[in-house]
């Protein structure tokens, strides 16, 4: 044979979906020859007449009939789309030819009430020699010399019905012969799937039964390439219904897709590819939607890079079985007895694992194999189980397994140790693990529930150059503006030079959110959420998206709001496997068993809950105490200004404003709570001052703090934020005269909380205090606030932590700096 042939292989959804097939013409017009084409069945036509087969079986002909119809009209439809009148009139005569036995088969089944496998390939084998017959007819149409080809006069095989072997030495001689016949310069368009025993009886090859057939024609005409045209972009790096970021895989090597096959990627067998091997011949696999896009071609080399993509793959609907020993020494092995049993009832073997001395074997198998496994496997072993040497331990069902492929695995240190640990990062229990000898591969069993989170996480650990954070942000208002503007102007070049993207997805208010896992645009997303409120576009209860939060990349809440409550949406996210940061002090001023449970919920779901900004705005504050307890320093006491707005409004009174216009303009540069009560009555500061001494591990609760509001109690009982600053001016003289007498003694008005551990019990007091002209507060300016803490190392001198601690930007920035302290873990997890 002439060298340089290639080979196309099209199939079904290529050839039968609407639209699509002028398409495939063109592909092959232009192709370069010779070529030869391997086609399979329009559409659903081979599930058509396995279903006419099935009901003539049950005796119902008249439905058989109509399913063959289906067929039928399926075939002429496509041809219409095709063909001129002329060419349609010799096909509706080819497909009276083809399906006139069909029917005469079904009557014969209706009639014996039996269908045996060898007369379910004879009916399913004309879907492909419908197309073969449509395509050549279409080609020549188009001046493409091109003749039908039926591999049943070529393809030898068994008589396995179903999943026949091919005898490759006898295929040889005989396409050998056919092919002398093929007119030259032409377009042979071959059946796929097909075959025929040596007595003459149709055969069907199972499962990519057509990619066989092509690799196998490429092999006997030594052709360069095999393409095989499908409704994908090419192999994937997971699946795309998993994993929204799986992007095609450029290049494999030959040893890299039979792995792939081997763990269940449906888009090849691994006899499709051992053909190719044998003649060097490269698969490529393209798009018929998108021809211009290069695919992933196979090969004997691969890829050389050592950062190529690697590949995941979930096969699903599994049982993990195990059988334990329970005898003081060794004994006769298990493993080989067990498999051998399992071959022998058919069941087939996903995985196997072993311990040291083999005290223990487990396999992986399909689920619906469970009691036909456990049967066989009790049989091989009942002397042990009697004996009560052996058990067959707890069936986990059902599970999934996940596997890790890559060439450059076995040349790389700890890919394992990070495959483990990125499943194990999230929370996720292995039951079993296997690394198979070539080291191209690595396997573990998860519990099926796991499924999309285990291989979302494994892919984004070996194959994102970017750590993609997924937020749905809670709270539109100072903060979570200010958090919108920041991501908009920052995720630049956070991508360029921190390999993070933030990627907005959802925006929730008390009245509803917005979600979109295509990501919504931050500076229009405020708009986006007031539009779909008006239209009544919007989820109401926001505990309902965290499931599809769940399962986008690294997906993170944030609440930049201050509403109460939210312990509840915390807890579901966290169950949810999503990480927290927040700005609302209310969860952790919770009574103490709320608030351990909540940090509990985080811990056992091994998620983070970043919550910096609760205290201090973006002051390290928090961390900076963590840090001190975690290295053993010991806390004296815990002093500070908490709250920037209560230190702007004594700066602003210090300055001479009255009372009620200090608030009023600490509200409109976004320094207050909502509520501007919430600042002055001291609560929030108070709030600050528990979370603090939790963090130092007091048992403390909020109504264990000494409270001294700024304002007098019965100015605090107003609702309406407007109203409650209007009847501050009543206050104004009052205030005036006392800051006035203050600073004539020398001092300064502030507000500051105390933390004082002590021996005989915690105290906690917050409340107005007149300072000295030395102490730390009394230099405070504007929005600043302080913390200084007093430990057995900063006894003298106690550290202190000092900056602007209010503002709408400034908060706003904390909450990044959290966000992005979660992405920069998680790329330490990724790091190889």
């Amino acid at each position: 044979m002439s060298e340089g042939w290639q080979v196309y292989k099209f199939g079904g959804s290529s050839v039968g979906t609407s639209g699509r097939l002028p398409k495939v013409l063109e592909l092959i017009a232009a192709a370069p020859k010779p070529l030869t084409v391997v086609v399979s069945a329009l559409g659903d036509s081979t599930d058509w007449l396995i279903l006419s087969a099935r009901s003539a079986e049950e005796g119902n002909i008249s439905q058989a009939r109509r399913q063959l119809t289906q067929v039928r009209e399926l075939a002429a439809n496509t041809a219409r789309t095709v063909m001129n009148a002329q060419n349609q009139k010799g096909f509706k005569y080819d497909l009276d030819e083809i399906l006139t036995p069909v029917e005469r088969l079904l009557s014969g089944i209706e009639l014996t009430r039996e269908c045996s496998p060898r007369t379910l390939d004879s009916i399913i084998s004309v879907g492909e020699r419908i197309s073969v017959t449509l395509l050549a007819r279409a080609l020549c149409e188009r001046d493409v010399a091109a003749i039908p080809v039926d591999a049943r006069d070529f393809v030898v095989t068994d008589n396995t019905f179903g999943a026949a072997a091919v005898d490759k030495a006898e295929t040889k001689v005989k396409f050998a012969a056919v092919t002398e016949k093929w007119p030259a310069n032409t377009v042979a368009v071959v059946t796929g799937f097909i075959g025929r025993t040596r007595d003459g009886q149709t055969t069907t090859l199972g499962r990519n039964g057509s990619d066989y057939t092509a690799t196998l024609v490429a092999g006997l005409l030594k052709a360069t390439a095999v393409t095989v045209w499908t409704d994908v972009l090419g192999v994937m790096t997971a699946d795309p219904s998993l994993v929204r970021e799986a992007v095609p895989v450029d290049r494999l090597s030959y040893d890299e897709a039979l792995e792939l096959a081997y763990f269940g990627t449906r888009m090849f067998h691994p006899r499709t590819i051992i053909p190719l091997r044998e003649c060097g011949a490269a698969l490529v696999i393209r798009s018929t939607t998108q021809p211009d896009a290069p695919g992933t071609r196979i090969d004997a080399t691969g890829n050389p890079d050592p950062n190529r993509p690697t590949c995941v793959t979930s096969l699903e609907r599994l049982t993990l079985l195990g059988v334990q020993s329970r005898r003081t020494g060794l004994g006769r092995p298990v493993g080989g007895r067990i498999v051998a049993a399992l071959n022998e009832a058919g069941v087939r073997v996903w995985m196997t694992t072993e311990s040291t001395l083999g005290q223990s074997f487990s396999v992986v198998i399909p689920e619906m194999d469970e009691a036909r496994a456990k049967q066989s496997i009790s049989e091989a072993i009942a002397p042990e189980i009697q004996s009560g040497d052996l058990r067959i331990e707890p069936v986990i069902s059902p599970v999934t397994l996940v596997t890790l492929v890559g060439e450059n695995m076995g040349k790389r240190p700890n890919v394992a140790g990070h495959f483990l640990n990125s499943i194990g990062s999230v929370g996720i229990s292995v039951r079993a693990v296997a690394q198979g000898a070539s080291s191209r591969s690595i396997s573990c069993v998860v519990d099926a529930d796991q499924t999309a989170t285990a291989v979302r996480t494994v892919h984004g650990a070996f194959n994102l150059a970017h750590t993609q954070i997924s937020v749905l942000l809670l709270g539109k208002g100072v903060v979570g503006g200010s958090l919108l503007k920041q991501i908009n102007r920052q995720n630049q070049a956070l991508g360029r030079e921190h390999d993070v993207q933030v990627r907005l997805v959802g925006i929730g208010s008390s009245k509803g959110a917005l979600f979109d896992a295509d990501g919504l645009p931050p500076v229009e997303a405020v708009a986006l959420l007031e539009k779909a409120l008006v239209e009544g576009k919007v989820v109401s209860d926001v505990s309902t998206l965290l499931r599809k939060l769940s399962q986008l990349p690294n997906p993170v809440l944030v609440d930049c709001s201050a509403a109460p409550g939210m312990e509840k949406i915390y807890s579901a996210a966290f169950a949810e496997g999503i990480n927290v940061v927040s700005a609302n002090k209310q969860p952790l001023a919770l009574p103490q068993p709320e608030r351990l449970a909540l940090l509990g919920a985080a811990r056992k779901n091994f998620r983070a809950y970043h919550y910096e900004t609760t205290v201090g705005a973006a002051l390290p504050v928090i961390e900076t105490l963590k840090n001190l307890v975690r290295t053993g320093d010991h806390v004296i006491s815990i002093e500070g200004a908490f709250s920037g707005t209560l230190g702007f409004l004594c700066d602003r009174l210090v300055q001479g404003d009255p009372l009620s216009v200090a608030v009023r303009k600490a509200k409109d540069l976004g320094y207050t709570e909502p509520h501007p009560r919430d600042d002055l009555s001291g609560l929030d500061v108070a709030r600050k001052a528990i979370i603090l001494a939790r963090e130092l591990g007091l048992q403390v609760e909020l109504t264990d703090v000494v409270l001294e509001p700024l304002v007098p109690a019965e100015h605090l009982r107003e609702d309406d934020p407007e109203k409650f600053l209007q009847s501050l001016a009543a206050l104004d003289a009052k205030f005036a005269e006392k800051v006035s007498a203050c600073i004539a003694q020398g001092k300064l008005p502030r507000y500051l909380a105390r933390i004082t551990p002590g021996a005989e019990g915690a105290k906690v007091t917050v409340g107005p205090v007149e300072v000295e002209a030395t102490h730390p507060a009394a230099s405070l300016r504007g929005s600043e606030a302080f913390v200084a803490f007093q430990t057995e190392r900063y006894r003298q001198y106690p550290l202190v932590v000092r900056g602007a601690g209010a503002g709408g930007d400034v908060t706003a920035g904390g909450v990044l700096a959290d966000i992005l302290r979660l992405a920069q873990n998680i790329r330490g997890r990724r790091a190889t």
